[in-house]
């Protein structure tokens, strides 16, 4: 939440009024950031041929996520985006290439609003959210409650999250016209979240989040083919009904000087599927003058595999649960990069806006570039830009 700071005013007061000055409180400006980005990957192993075939994949995502202070106490942030993709590896459900699913778009909106007491020091706030795509729609909402400690070194909060899936139910090719081989077309999610942050000493600062993650309904994908030892004809993915997922996270920042600051990220992750992970990262960013920036990062990441994962024709027709999605497989897997930002003190300058007088502030212009490969074979490339505008306070 953008902090609001106190603009004082003397109100013109004629020499017999004793009545004391007001104090108008100048509401902080309008954020907006404008991102983008572009990813590409291929592979080997894709789900919807059975654990074999391409994963070719490239997505752009333009996303605009706009904060907005309606009084000094009351934030609503806005967030909206979309994603263009087009999948070599999706387009084959069918046989036919060029299928309907060979690319799509993907739309998403959430919207929140946010309310602190300041004598409390307590901030509250509610979201909304939509998703939609050509095989599914997704309804959500959310509550956070934070508290602050009295000298602003110390923040607790809980929040909460529910996700409402509908699937449009698409099957391979071969496979239909056997009725309904999955037994819904709805999932629910509900997360349950806890963090406490704490400001250790004058250049450490750390956090510790734990989540609870609850799914039910249709947890695999009806379009992912899964093919066995005894017979050639595939069936459809069949993962259980349920999920419980127990992410743990530790962050921790360090401020070495002026020009050098460490970030670390851990989280041990686990879930009653037989997947336990363990995730590292670390990003340091190096500043040239109090403008420029740069920050290398790296992520390691290690999971075993699902209970009901084997590869290709490596299942039994006796077994109830299957999957030959790699993203269950027990792996490993890297990301490293590099970002660059730019934010002068006063800005970089202004632009006009479409419709109205008034001119929006350039504050920054930050691109982050990522090299990412698993050990079963995937590669992908990232490029993301973001562009961080200020609109004039009321």
């Amino acid at each position: 939440m953008v902090a609001c700071t106190l603009a004082s005013s003397a109100v013109a007061q004629s020499p017999a009024t004793s009545a004391p000055a007001r104090r108008v409180r100048k509401l902080e400006d309008t954020e907006v950031n404008i991102l983008g980005s572009y990813y590409s990957q291929d592979g080997d192993h894709s789900p919807v041929t059975g654990g074999v075939g391409t994963e070719q994949l490239t997505d752009v995502s333009p996303v605009v996520i706009v904060n907005v202070p309606l009084d000094t106490v009351t934030n609503l942030n806005v967030h909206f985006g979309m994603d263009f993709y087009s999948s070599a590896s999706t387009d084959n459900i069918d046989f036919n290439v060029s299928s309907a699913s060979k690319s799509d778009l993907r739309t998403h909106l959430n919207v929140g609003i946010s309310r602190r007491n300041s004598l409390s020091r307590v901030t509250k706030s509610l979201t909304l959210g939509a998703s939609t795509e050509y095989d599914y729609q997704s309804f959500s909402l959310g509550a956070t409650w934070a508290k602050e400690s009295r000298d602003g070194n110390r923040e607790f909060s809980l929040g909460g999250m529910a996700f409402f899936d509908t699937w449009k139910l698409i099957y391979p090719q071969e496979l239909r016209g056997n009725g309904e081989l999955v037994n819904t077309d709805k999932r629910q999610s509900y997360t349950l979240s806890a963090t406490l942050s704490q400001v250790l000493t004058q250049k450490m600062q750390a956090s510790l989040s734990a989540d609870i993650v609850y799914q039910s309904g249709l947890l695999s994908t009806p379009f992912h083919r899964v093919y066995f030892r005894e017979q050639e004809l595939p069936r459809v993915e069949q993962l259980p009904d349920q999920r419980l997922k127990y992410p743990v996270g530790l962050r921790v920042n360090y401020y070495v000087n002026d020009y050098l600051t460490t970030r670390f990220f851990y989280r041990f992750y686990s879930d009653n599927w037989g997947v336990t992970a363990n995730t590292v990262e670390v990003e340091t960013p190096i500043k040239f003058g109090p403008f420029f920036s740069f920050y290398p990062f790296y992520r390691f990441h290690n999971q075993s595999a699902a209970d009901y994962f084997a590869p290709f024709q490596e299942h039994s027709l006796s077994q109830e649960l299957y999957t030959s999605d790699y993203d269950l497989s027990g792996l490993s897997s890297h990301k490293a990069g590099l970002g660059i930002r730019y934010s002068p003190l006063t800005g970089i300058g202004n632009v006009g806006l479409p419709f109205s007088k008034n001119r929006a502030h350039l504050k920054g212009i930050e691109v982050r570039l990522a090299n990412y490969w698993r050990s079963d074979g995937l590669r992908a490339f990232i490029i993301s830009t973001d562009l961080n505008f200020t609109l004039p306070g009321r």
